[in-house]
């Protein structure tokens, strides 16, 4: 059976989406058949982290509807073989989503995948709720801002009252002169948001011109990021990888 894993943040701009689509990547790549969703309807940005722009038709709404199978949905990526796309809905997600026919979903999903990434919207609210509510892990991400550590410790708070006892801090975008400039640490930021850390990964320009390059970052001709990535994605995985 596969597993399905949140990915949220209690604000924008931790680079969330772009993780989301960094570790799907990198699973993909180390051979391992694995989709992503983008749960969140209002800003629709991870076919573009994916480089997918072009190769999105179908939406989870209309396999949660019976409109059309999981499989015929999905999109496959041009450029990273085992990496399959879902996005979401051009319309705002109605507030009486099936819960059942979503369970079904997730439930065809774990048959034919080995990992699902879900892109949740950031904040705690009717979007999140809906994105964390068949996941088997969340994984939190933060940056070392104040501000979103405390609202990335709510959000760990919201995933636990689900029911989600699996929990794991991803800290993006670190720069360390930005935390010797503060006097703090990733120690800090671990304790203040409350979950385990399960990878850290720097602040990289090529992020940016990946994007524009209509690249998946993991394929960037400059990819210093990407190689955390991986060993996030390996420890995803269950393998002992020693954090840096």
């Amino acid at each position: 059976m596969g597993k399905v894993i949140a990915v949220t943040s209690g604000k924008g701009g931790t680079g969330k989406t772009t993780a989301v689509a960094a570790l799907s990547s990198c699973l993909a790549v180390l051979g391992y058949k694995t989709i992503c969703i983008d749960f969140d309807a209002e800003l629709r940005n991870l076919d573009l982290a994916l480089g997918m722009t072009d190769f999105t038709i179908m939406d989870y709404m209309d396999v949660v509807s019976g409109r059309i199978s999981l499989l015929d949905a999905c999109s496959e990526s041009p450029k990273i073989p085992n990496l399959f796309f879902l996005s979401a809905p051009t319309e705002s997600i109605p507030d009486n989503v099936d819960c059942l026919a979503l369970k079904a979903m997730f439930d065809d999903i774990r048959n034919n995948f080995e990992y699902c990434l879900v892109d949740s919207p950031s904040g705690i609210g009717s979007g999140f709720r809906l994105a964390n509510s068949n996941a088997d892990m969340s994984i939190i991400v933060t940056t070392g801002e104040l501000a979103s550590m405390r609202d990335a410790n709510r959000t760990a708070n919201a995933v636990r009252e689900l029911g989600i006892i699996n929990l794991r801090l991803l800290v993006n975008r670190v720069l360390k002169k930005n935390y010797k400039q503060i006097k703090t640490t990733v120690d800090d930021v671990i304790d203040i948001v409350g979950v385990q850390l399960m990878g850290l990964i720097p602040e990289d320009r090529n992020i940016f011109r990946a994007l524009h390059d209509n690249t998946p970052v993991v394929l960037y001709k400059k990819r210093h990021s990407a190689y955390d990535f991986f060993d996030t994605a390996r420890r995803i995985t269950g393998e002992d990888i020693p954090l840096q």
